[in-house]
């Protein structure tokens, strides 16, 4: 099983490419030239050298596997790259909060010392899709996160080490928002939700922003312009339901910026996605 590459950087040419993998690569059958691929790159601004360079790392990564379609150089999703991409697509287009009433996912394991580096990568994990950690040793997530956390621990060989448990919200002394300022970095995750609505709320300058309910248009109509917009719009926000597992309202500052910035992503969708995908298929020739 593939496991979500934590290392991607937002904005980075390799994170650019994984996006543009993800978004397009099921719906051309699995495969692309490498030679649409850097066309395609270079929509965003990145030169074929860098292009080519980022292809060779996620290939490292073990995304994408070489072969030739009809005649060309060309690169196939790995075979079991699937459920990875589909754990990506319900996170970035079906983000979901947690009302008040929902169950929690709760997990406590025990690692020895000499297991010290897969201690390290499961809490990398767990912190990456959400999860909080109340102590050491024991995480928390909402509960429509049991399948995920589940699959982290198959694919880190710990389940036998893990116990989870699909409970009630957690009873504490005070104010619940409290405490959920201690388990999740709340102060970064609304940071990254603020930088998206700055970056992509009004021009390409990140000046101004959409009123509610306003599509935002593409800078000068263009499929290829709303491809650059559109992959750079997913590229910032793809991080941003994995940081934010979609806490319930008590749980929250008053001032959250969850719901702007999710309202947003939804416009930018409506207004760029299918024109963009105009582009790739002007370039993929079909």
């Amino acid at each position: 099983m593939i496991l979500d590459d934590l290392d991607s950087r937002p904005g980075s040419t390799t994170s650019l490419l994984r996006t543009v993998v993800g978004l397009y690569l099921r719906d051309l059958g699995g495969a692309v030239a490498v030679a649409d691929l850097v066309e395609l790159l270079g929509a965003l601004g990145v030169a074929p050298g860098g292009a080519r360079s980022a292809i060779s790392r996620v290939k490292a990564k073990g995304l994408l596997v070489p072969e030739t379609v009809e005649g060309r150089a060309a690169y196939r999703l790995a075979s079991d790259a699937g459920p990875m991409l589909d754990r990506g697509d319900r996170r970035i287009f079906a983000y979901r909060q947690q009302g008040d009433d929902d169950p929690w996912c709760l997990v406590s394991y025990s690692l020895p010392e000499e297991r010290r580096d897969v201690r390290h990568q499961l809490r990398r994990h767990l912190a990456w899709i959400g999860a909080g950690s109340v102590a050491d040793g024991l995480w928390i997530a909402p509960g429509h996160l049991v399948d995920e956390v589940e699959e982290i621990l198959g694919a880190l060989e710990v389940r036998d080490a893990a116990t989870v448990f699909v409970a009630g919200r957690p009873r504490v002394a005070g104010a619940f928002a409290d405490v959920a300022a201690r388990w999740w970095d709340l102060d970064r995750v609304a940071a990254l939700h603020r930088a998206f609505l700055g970056r992509h709320g009004g021009s390409r300058s990140g000046r101004g922003t959409v009123p509610d309910g306003a599509p935002a248009a593409a800078e000068d109509g263009s499929p290829r312009d709303a491809f650059a917009r559109w992959v750079r719009a997913v590229d910032d926000w793809r991080p941003i339901p994995y940081a934010d597992p979609g806490l319930p309202p008590s749980a929250l500052p008053a001032d959250w910026p969850g719901a702007a910035s999710v309202a947003l992503f939804d416009r930018l969708r409506t207004s760029l996605a299918t024109v963009a995908s105009r582009h790739v298929q002007v370039v993929v020739g079909r």
